[in-house]
């Protein structure tokens, strides 16, 4: 019986592992096969406060997680396949392995569209993105290509225009679909140029992010494309296939929650990307972490009182 489950290894789920753990619950983190979040997909990160000079993504989260196993985190490199949060305690599993526990915090997170194109794989975080914040400065004075034809797309885009000498939009399509006050922006900005029924077929470079191939979905016609960067802007699925039935999710499936930290179920929290459609930021999803993790912390205490009040009203009818 655990005091506290953490599902997720993100900068969300191994901030609430620390501060749970300093609380003195030993909670017990479920990592996954692939732990640590988008952040291990991200080569140097500078906007992480206390890192004045950057941090390796992967870096960070080692990090991130001695600091959780110094405090006496149990952190296991598993997955959850299923849980039960329809009664107390709740139940976990892992495989065959089941664990069940008074609370539980959901910090799964998003995982990024890709292309799945040849050459894309290799040439993640060495040119190819899918966070403008993240990595845009890298590319100052050079030629930026975002693919998408959304909200995200456009507002890549337009924050790209600070650093990209010029910013070219791949879009499927002969229109955005983007609302009209963002398509506008980005169609009358003077950096930002278009790239019309088209789509990439592949990612072209040995070290670094030389070119794309590009094919016109009206004619079929082959290009190749010279690109010092790429950034994908095709949305984010949210982790959440094993909490459906479980948890509210709204109809892309991300976890509902009507202020960040407590979802539908009492004693089962969230943090992060999980819940957060909007910034997906590592900072944010540590925040987020933090304040699930204290409100499980006094979630518990709360449930701890009325047991010891039951015990004594027990005790004293007998």
């Amino acid at each position: 019986m655990e005091r506290v489950i953490i599902i997720g290894s993100g900068p969300a789920g191994l901030t609430a592992a620390i501060y749970a753990a300093r609380a003195a619950l030993e909670p017990v983190v479920f990592a996954g096969y692939q732990y640590g979040g988008q952040l291990m997909y991200t080569t140097e990160v500078e906007n992480y406060p206390g890192f004045p000079g950057g941090v390796l993504g992967p870096e960070l989260m080692e990090s991130f997680r001695t600091q959780a196993e110094r405090f006496g985190a149990k952190i296991h490199n598993e997955d959850v396949t299923a849980v039960d949060f329809s009664k107390r305690p709740f139940t976990v599993w892992a495989g065959d392995a089941r664990y069940e526990s008074d609370t539980v915090i959901v910090a799964t997170g998003a995982s990024a569209r890709w292309l799945d194109v040849p050459g894309e794989a290799n040439l993640r975080g060495r040119g190819v993105s899918t966070c403008a914040t993240c990595d845009g400065a890298f590319f100052k004075e050079k030629h930026i290509v975002v693919v998408g034809g959304g909200d995200s797309a456009m507002e890549e885009a337009l924050f790209l225009t600070r650093f990209g000498s010029r910013v070219t939009v791949i879009h499927r399509r002969d229109t955005l679909r983007a609302s009209k006050i963002m398509a506008d922006r980005a169609l009358a900005h003077h950096k930002i140029d278009f790239v019309w029924n088209s789509h990439v077929v592949a990612c072209v470079g040995d070290n670094a992010l030389s070119a794309l191939e590009l094919e016109n979905l009206v004619t079929g016609e082959r290009t190749t494309f010279p690109a010092d960067a790429l950034f994908i802007a095709i949305g984010h699925d949210p982790n959440t296939a094993i909490f459906a039935g479980q948890l509210d999710l709204d109809p892309t499936g991300y976890i509902v929650s009507t202020d960040g930290v407590h979802t539908n179920v009492p004693g089962v929290f969230v943090g992060g990307d999980v819940y957060d459609i909007r910034y997906k930021q590592a900072i944010t999803a540590a925040g987020m972490g933090c304040k699930a993790s204290l409100e499980a912390e006094k979630y518990l205490e709360e449930l701890d009182a009325e047991r010891e009040a039951g015990g004594a009203l027990a005790t004293a009818a007998s």
